[in-house]
């Protein structure tokens, strides 16, 4: 696994290069504005309401008053550490829903992009057609559904554990690396699909090789520390990253 992740992130250098030699800049601006720009309203909506939504579970939980009564610093510390990891746990999940709807928004883009990597690289023509485009969006929101629903499974539960201290403080690096993962598998989806696996077969052996995932979503939500210029370049960067990953790991024969 830790090989797949390293080839991985190396993709993204490739993916930098890959992009400059064959002068892709516009499939990479147009989606990033796009993004950026819901991605800031995503980021004020979660500010606004997960205020909201904490004091309300403390306060219905009778957690807050409980605290306030025992005046026990210790108690209050663990109370602070644990408010800070259920708000970074919220985060994570918001910025999940977030994703599913631009994957899904984006969805035909990132088919292209996927497939025009593979046929600069390969040499291999992938003529347009209409109908197997439309193919790609269908399968394409089908499996963000699907991940989306497993996805909130997890997070619920690491959500559920953020309540217990001590162990409740490794929930956001949990449900951070579940992110990592998810958000890979569906950049990598695209190859498998135009490789003509089955939803259920690309299931199958992203499973078999989550390091190429989770490296992906690593260096996709690092690139969000980088205000603007990490929003606009993330989402294209990856599926690129993603495609050259795949064809690098077979290269080196980490997969077959």
């Amino acid at each position: 696994m830790l090989k797949e992740i390293i080839i991985s992130i190396q993709s993204f250098f490739d993916a930098h290069k890959f992009i400059v030699k064959n002068k892709l800049w516009k499939w990479i601006i147009v989606p990033g504005l796009i993004y950026t720009i819901l991605f800031i309203a995503g980021l004020w909506l979660f500010l606004v309401s997960s205020n909201m939504a904490i004091e309300y579970i403390f306060l219905k939980t009778g957690v807050k008053g409980w605290l306030d009564r025992s005046q026990d610093g210790f108690l209050s510390f663990l109370f602070i550490v644990g408010q800070v990891m259920l708000r970074l746990v919220l985060l994570l999940f918001y910025f999940s829903l977030f994703k599913y709807l631009f994957l899904i928004i984006g969805s035909p883009v990132f088919a292209y992009l996927s497939e025009k990597t593979e046929s600069i690289i390969e040499g291999k023509d992938f003529p347009f057609s209409l109908g197997q485009l439309m193919k790609d969006i269908v399968r394409g929101i089908r499996i963000a559904l699907r991940n989306v629903l497993w996805q909130t499974v997890y997070i619920v539960t690491i959500l559920i554990l953020s309540f217990i201290p001590l162990v409740g403080w490794i929930a956001p690096l949990v449900a951070f690396l579940v992110e990592c993962y998810y958000f890979g598998f569906s950049m990598l989806d695209y190859s498998s699909e135009r490789n003509k696996l089955t939803a259920q077969q690309s299931i199958h052996f992203i499973g078999n090789h989550k390091g190429l995932a989770i490296g992906n979503g690593l260096v996709f939500y690092l690139m969000h520390l980088v205000p603007f210029i990490g929003w606009l370049f993330a989402p294209s960067y990856a599926v690129i990253a993603a495609t050259l990953s795949l064809l690098n790991a077979r290269k080196n024969h980490v997969i077959i």
